[in-house]
């Protein structure tokens, strides 16, 4: 028995001949397969053929949309270019020292959090910010980001 309490079964070819189950049907013709019907070797084809054909009823009913193209497609299609790490305005003070955090600054006086040298290109409007003026440069800004930024009586700089 296995440590799950399930009774071990080996694989046919490591299992005695004795304990297979087609023993039991030697001298039947047909050995549980039947007579009419034939057990050939792949009656409806390999893997996924005949989805257009025959099996078309299962794959529109279980695999709605399996065939067929969508969209335009974008030829040399390069990842940097498409490269915007993002952040949310929740997270913008955790990456900043926790003395950076504490200090209270005069009126016209604010930390500057830089997103780009901490890998971010982007600022996302979730969450709420403390409130505490900030300086948050960045290359983009969701319209909502910016709105939280300077409700709190901080600025943006686009980099």
């Amino acid at each position: 028995f296995h440590k799950a309490g399930r009774p071990f079964t080996p694989s046919p070819s490591q299992m005695p001949t004795r304990l297979h189950k087609n023993r039991k049907k030697r001298g039947h013709v047909s050995a549980g397969h039947g007579r009419i019907g034939k057990h050939r070797k792949h009656p409806s084809g390999r893997g996924h053929a005949g989805g257009l054909q025959h099996h078309r009823i299962l794959f529109d009913k279980y695999h709605p949309g399996y065939f067929g193209k969508i969209g335009q497609r974008h030829l040399h299609y390069q990842k940097n270019q498409y490269y915007c790490p993002t952040i949310n305005v929740d997270k913008i003070w955790t990456l900043v020292d926790e003395e950076v955090r504490t200090t209270t600054y005069p009126d016209n006086k604010a930390p500057v959090i830089d997103l780009t040298q901490h890998g971010y290109f982007k600022v996302l409007g979730k969450g709420f910010l403390p409130d505490r003026p900030v300086i948050v440069k960045a290359r983009f800004f969701s319209q909502r980001a910016e709105k939280k930024i300077r409700a709190a009586g901080g600025a943006i700089v686009l980099t």
